[in-house]
């Protein structure tokens, strides 16, 4: 039986992994050989990762691919993208091309602000409160001031502090909802640095404040922390073209290929089913980007879907229409990222995922990572309205069915070669491979 391990985190590396590889592994050795397999044999680079994060055993690569042909704004991009999944890049890639022959897509960045809040509970008259608050605004903004000094000189900061009564909710709740203007930086650590500040100015100026002397205590914090759901952080991307241009290449007319591209998205705006899955296709082509450039995917998918059920449903991100004669596709989106600070100074391939993008702002790689989202939902629409999305699907699948296979160099060629013309399911892969094999 598995017993619990007492200073777990003081152990060295090699400590951990052999611990781990005894206590939960049927063959401690092989284990330990695998972990060890994916060190970088670069010292310095390998410690660099293992400070990463917390009792670092491996690395656990993402392949870093590249969509190349992206016309945004009239500038020209390969965009890197880190994801495991099959047909993702290829994807982008081909709605890239498709578009660079139509103007390419354009995006616009629509707000920047961030959203930080202290929650706190109050039981005494919510007039004395709000007054109270209105006093000492000032006093949060000044005790701030050692923290916001630097941002405010590249034209950051706080830019507002107010109060929200939240008692129709919980009991006694009210928040102290801030929000922030962190320019190229996510600002993640910037933002809650100034809460905790908030509500220790909170705790001391109610501590003193007449109208609150029968109250022991005033109010009482219960947290500080920035909010990942960002709708005012808002950026926009959208492609259009005559809806003639749209036939080509489709097997349909453009007019039949416009009518069914705006069908399925309005089935994907108003079934949540559907829009779920739509949805999942654009973070595709977001969290790739994102990742790639040393962001919060996490954040961003969390503040993306709480975004798309802000009526009260969960609906689609993207739109589309047909008007006078243009199809046009577009999407509004939340993105809070940053370009310096984070693992954007320090892990070696995010800073070189940001050369590839000509060192943008943040503001532009929001702009960047929305166009990927759309290409990548634009690709996964016109599959689905045509061809079906499978097609395309299994077939950049077909190598990982190989390499489960253990099949040579040799028998993949011969085997892509052979589906470039056959349906590719898993148990055709197998009676083409043990077909070949046969005859061989």
């Amino acid at each position: 039986m598995n017993q619990p391990v007492e200073g777990f985190s003081k152990r060295s590396k090699e400590e951990k992994i052999k611990w781990l590889a005894e206590q939960y592994t049927p063959q401690p050795e092989q284990t330990i050989s695998l972990l060890k397999q994916y060190w970088s044999s670069d010292a310095q680079l390998q410690q660099l990762h293992d400070e990463f994060i917390e009792n670092t055993l491996t690395n656990f690569y993402l392949p870093l691919g590249v969509a190349p042909n992206f016309l945004i704004n009239g500038n020209l991009y390969a965009i890197p993208m880190a994801i495991e999944e099959s047909s993702v890049v290829a994807a982008a890639s081909k709605a890239a091309k498709f578009w660079l022959e139509r103007g390419g897509f354009h995006a616009q960045v629509l707000g920047t602000e961030k959203i930080g809040q202290v929650h706190f509970l109050f039981f005494g008259d919510p007039r004395e409160l709000s007054e109270f608050i209105e006093e000492i605004r000032p006093i949060l903004r000044s005790d701030a001031q050692a923290l916001t000094r630097n941002m405010e000189k590249r034209g950051g900061g706080i830019t507002r502090i107010e109060l929200r009564d939240k008692t129709s909710d919980i009991k006694g709740y009210y928040q102290l909802h801030c929000t922030f203007e962190t320019l190229d930086a996510m600002g993640a650590n910037f933002i809650n640095s100034c809460l905790e500040q908030f509500a220790s100015t909170l705790l001391r100026e109610a501590a003193i404040y007449p109208k609150f002397s029968s109250m022991d205590p005033p109010l009482e914090v219960l947290m500080s922390i920035l909010s990942n759901y960002v709708p005012d952080c808002l950026v926009r991307a959208e492609v259009s073209c005559p809806v003639a241009e749209l036939g080509e290449e489709s097997g349909i007319s453009g007019a039949d290929f416009a009518r069914r591209m705006v069908q399925a998205v309005a089935i994907a705006d108003c079934e949540p089913h559907r829009a779920v899955t739509h949805n999942k296709g654009i973070m595709n082509g977001v969290d790739a980007v994102v990742l790639a450039t040393g962001n919060d995917f996490r954040a961003v998918e969390a503040g993306v879907h709480a975004y798309a059920a802000r009526s009260g449903r969960y609906r689609s991100l993207s739109q589309a229409e047909v008007r006078d004669g243009r199809f046009r596709f577009w999407m509004d989106i939340p993105l809070a990222l940053g370009t310096v600070g984070g693992l954007t100074g320090l892990h070696p391939l995010v800073g070189l995922a940001h050369e590839i993008l000509q060192k943008p702002s943040a503001g532009e790689l929001m702009q960047i990572v929305a166009v990927a989202g759309l290409a990548q939902n634009f690709a996964a629409l016109r599959s689905l309205v045509t061809v079906g999305i499978q097609k395309g699907h299994m077939k950049m699948h077909l190598l990982n069915i190989l390499n489960q296979l253990s099949a040579t160099q040799k028998e993949k060629e011969n085997l892509i070669e052979h589906f470039k013309t056959n349906t590719v399911t898993h148990n055709a892969v197998v009676k083409a491979l043990e077909d070949h094999r046969a005859q061989k």
